[in-house]
């Protein structure tokens, strides 16, 4: 009998249904002209505002069920940098410079103890990202958060702004086929897929492992290989911009490289064709572990769910592509070319030897 196929929605996460939500924001478009300036540039990944002389790009967001990871291996010291890249990684992707950040902590109890390890990730994550953390919440909600264990239940979000001039915003209208896709290596799993990674890997949620198992082919116990931080890309981003011109970048999150086609939306005609994944070892334990628990995980939806080895992308002109992957590793990332935009109006992959429409 063929095990079941595994996928994102049998964890908890509807691709479906959370698409069907997000229509509900366009309601938000009666508010654009309200405020001081009035003005709202809708981009392929998130609106700017008007404020002044520049424009201002305000994003939240979470690190999701990583939390429970954190409590499971009762470790609560890089989480904050997760929730910092989360926020920071989406403000760049207009072109803008992260400002600052404030991050809101929901808890089970505010144990002293406890908030001074969250705490250390947020400011090493606001080290890495250069920005200054000028504000935050901590709220006391034991009604509403519990926690894997009492009292350790916890939910993050952090929130990050950023400002870039008019002739510096990123919108994804000029990208051609032929150009090019650099990417940043992620690393790890980063804040994404967690829910399917849980059901699959520990056995706290049906998976094969305990917390503190050690594989062969790892350096760290399982629980911590799931916990790396959230790469932060403010420094390699920045830089690249200001060495070539940077027709789109992409945080690669939810949905992962299907991602890619907010920016048809924008430049008529294009496609992507994939070529080059770099997946780091957790990501082939997680597909091959996938049968043991009850599942199969196709590799379509490993590359709808996850980065696959690399975390965030940038669009350049072909001529440009030495120079950035010059630049980002200059950064102290690596980087490479990953794939390159067709006129196909589709999004291929071509992976472990096959040709995978993915949209």
């Amino acid at each position: 009998m063929m095990p079941k196929k595994l996928t994102y929605s049998d964890s908890g996460v509807n691709r479906e249904t959370r698409a069907e939500s997000k229509k509900a924001l366009s309601m938000l478009e009666s508010t654009y002209s309200l405020g001081k300036y009035g003005k709202v540039v809708q981009l392929p990944y998130g609106n700017i505002f008007l404020a002044g002389d520049r424009y201002l790009d305000l994003v939240i967001e979470g690190v999701g069920t990583k939390v429970l990871l954190a409590q499971l291996a009762d470790r609560y010291d890089t989480i904050g940098v997760d929730g910092v890249a989360m926020a920071v990684n989406d403000v760049i992707r207009s072109g803008a410079t992260p400002l600052a950040l404030v991050d809101n902590f929901h808890v089970h109890v505010s144990d002293p103890k406890l908030v001074k390890e969250w705490l250390k990730g947020i400011v090493k994550g606001a080290q890495e990202s250069n920005c200054p953390v000028p504000g935050g919440e901590i709220g006391d909600v034991a009604s509403v958060i519990k926690g894997l264990t009492e009292g350790k239940g916890f939910d993050l979000i952090v929130a990050s702004v950023g400002d870039v001039l008019e002739e510096d915003i990123i919108t994804g209208t000029e990208i051609k086929a032929g150009d090019a896709v650099v990417g940043m290596r992620s690393s790890g799993v980063h804040s994404n897929g967690i829910s399917l990674v849980r059901k699959v890997l520990f056995k706290q949620w049906g998976g094969k492992y305990e917390p503190f198992d050690t594989v062969d082919g790892f350096d760290k116990e399982i629980v911590f290989e799931a916990l790396e931080p959230t790469k932060i890309y403010v420094k390699p981003f920045l830089n690249t911009t200001k060495a070539v011109k940077v027709k789109g970048d992409i945080h690669i999150t939810g949905d992962a490289y299907v991602k890619f086609d907010r920016f048809m939306k924008y430049s008529k005609g294009i496609g992507f064709e994939f070529s080059n994944f770099k997946p780091q070892p957790i990501f082939d334990l997680i597909q091959k572990t996938a049968p043991e628990v009850g599942g199969e995980i196709t590799d379509e939806e490993m590359l709808k769910t996850f980065n696959m080895g690399w975390g965030f992308g940038v669009v350049v002109d072909k001529a440009d592509v030495d120079n950035a992957i010059s630049v980002i590793q200059k950064s102290g990332v690596e980087a490479d070319q990953i794939g390159t935009v067709t006129d196909t109006g589709s999004i291929v992959a071509n992976y472990n030897g096959k040709k995978l429409k993915l949209r």
